[in-house]
């Protein structure tokens, strides 16, 4: 395996993470939302699809396979716009208030990022 598909691994692996972390805090209501747990908002379970995309992502990262590395790119390429999403969605003021973004959406946003970097710039072997 090279470095990139262990960094993509480790990417994969720190998106699943990340989704059990606090991704916003609404201090007048005293609402923590995770990525599974979004009680008292219209947000839905964004995580989900996050913890499928970044398994899926793991799993193709494994093979040294050109097929591989192209359905790779299509499912990063995905997670990253999923996660921006997420991002744009969770951030945005209503009404006046503005949430505190925390922990969890940023370190999401980059280790997706991470993940489609190291399938862009992963090289198979000719032999």
């Amino acid at each position: 395996m090279s470095r990139l598909s262990i960094t993509g691994l480790a990417a994969a692996v720190i998106i699943i993470i990340s989704v059990f972390l606090p991704w916003l805090t609404i201090e007048s209501r005293h609402l923590v939302f995770t990525g599974l747990h979004t009680a008292g908002s219209n947000f839905g379970e964004p995580g989900r699809l996050n913890i499928a995309l970044a398994v899926v992502a793991a799993i193709l990262f494994l093979p040294q396979r050109l097929w591989a590395q192209r359905v790779n790119i299509f499912v990063t390429a995905f997670l990253v716009a999923w996660t921006f999403r997420n991002m744009i969605i969770f951030a945005r003021c209503e009404m006046g208030e503005c949430p505190e973004k925390e922990i969890g959406l940023y370190l999401s946003l980059a280790a997706a990022i991470t993940t489609f970097v190291c399938t862009v710039f992963w090289k198979k072997k000719i032999s």
